[in-house]
């Protein structure tokens, strides 16, 4: 009875064994492969607080784009001039002609030979130096008026603010990447081609620093 049993279960034994090593495969040194099924090694797979980024949404017309305008210049000049000219001249006429009816004859000059003499001493000398820093920094709405072929985007805004007497007015216009679209829709300026930027002010602060009509002249023509 114990001899039929050890044989019953020897036979169970090979029989599981037999099926095991018929689904076994080869082992993997791989330490990102599970049990069931294998895992690209991504922060979507492996990480509990990833979260799916937005998808950028497809850019149509008249849609609003805001554009951080943040543009900064510097220009330093210096020129220096130094010309001297001098000149020397001394003219003298000790012969001349008299007309004399159908006749030429020499002209006794009673009164003298002409005489000329002349200098001139010519001395300039100027120096000049210029140091400009422009620095623009504020964000606008901008709409999408176009579409080129090509897919770039034709972007213009205008923005206005009054505060009493006080005005301030941007516009802008240029043409941008759809890629260059940040996914919460906003462009930088230096990534604007054939921008167009335009900023006025008027109120007593700009009456405060702006030249006069006068001297707006004198340093356009510089009439000396």
């Amino acid at each position: 009875m114990k001899s039929a049993f050890r044989s019953t279960l020897a036979l169970a034994a090979v029989v599981i064994l037999f099926a095991v090593a018929s689904r076994s495969e080869a082992q993997t040194s791989s330490l990102f492969q599970t049990s069931d099924k294998r895992r690209d090694f991504t922060l979507e797979n492996y990480s509990w607080t990833y979260q799916k980024p937005v998808e950028p949404q497809p850019l149509k017309l008249h849609q609003l784009i805001r554009v951080a305008v943040d543009e900064k210049s510097v220009v330093i000049s210096e020129g220096q001039m130094d010309r001297k000219k001098k000149g020397y001249g001394d003219l003298t006429l000790p012969n001349w002609i008299l007309f004399k009816g159908m006749s030429v004859i020499p002209d006794p000059q009673t009164a003298g030979a002409p005489h000329i003499r002349g200098e001139v001493d010519n001395k300039l000398t100027t120096q000049a130096n210029m140091e400009t820093r422009d620095s623009m920094k504020f964000n606008i709405m901008c709409a999408i008026v176009d579409i080129r072929p090509n897919g770039n985007l034709v972007v213009e805004g205008n923005r206005i603010i009054k505060n009493n007497r006080e005005n301030w007015e941007y516009s802008l216009t240029g043409e941008i990447r759809p890629e260059d679209v940040l996914p919460n829709n906003e462009v930088l300026s230096a990534n604007v081609a054939n921008m167009r930027l335009i900023k006025r002010e008027e109120g007593h602060v700009r009456d405060g620093y702006r030249r006069g009509w006068l001297l707006e002249w004198l340093d356009r023509y510089q009439p000396f």
